[in-house]
C-alpha cells in the first residue's frame, strides 16, 4: 500500500512539471483570431471607456428635468428678510 502511495506521488509530481508543449498546441481553438481581431478588441474596449460618460450624461439631466420640477422651497440657511 505504501509502495502503491510512493509511485502515485511520483507519477503526479512528474506530471506536474511535464513539459506544457502538448498543452500549447490547442492554446487558440478557442479563439479565431482574423484581420477584423483589433477592430473587435478596440470597439469593445471603446464601449468602456465611453460608458461612464454617457451614464454621466443622463444621470446629470435627469437630476436636472427633477430640479425644475420641484418648487422653490424657503431655504432655512439664509435668515429671513424683512
Amino acid at each position: 500500500m505504501r509502495h502503491e502511495l510512493q509511485r502515485g506521488a511520483l507519477v503526479l509530481i512528474a506530471a506536474l512539471f511535464a513539459s506544457p508543449a502538448p498543452a500549447a498546441v490547442n492554446s487558440y481553438r478557442f479563439l479565431h483570431v482574423t484581420i477584423d481581431t483589433p477592430w473587435h478588441i478596440f470597439l469593445f474596449l471603446l464601449m468602456g471607456i465611453f460608458a461612464p460618460f454617457v451614464l454621466m450624461v443622463v444621470l446629470m439631466w435627469r437630476n436636472s428635468l427633477r430640479k425644475r420640477e420641484q418648487p422653490d422651497a424657503s431655504d432655512s440657511s439664509k435668515p429671513p428678510q424683512p
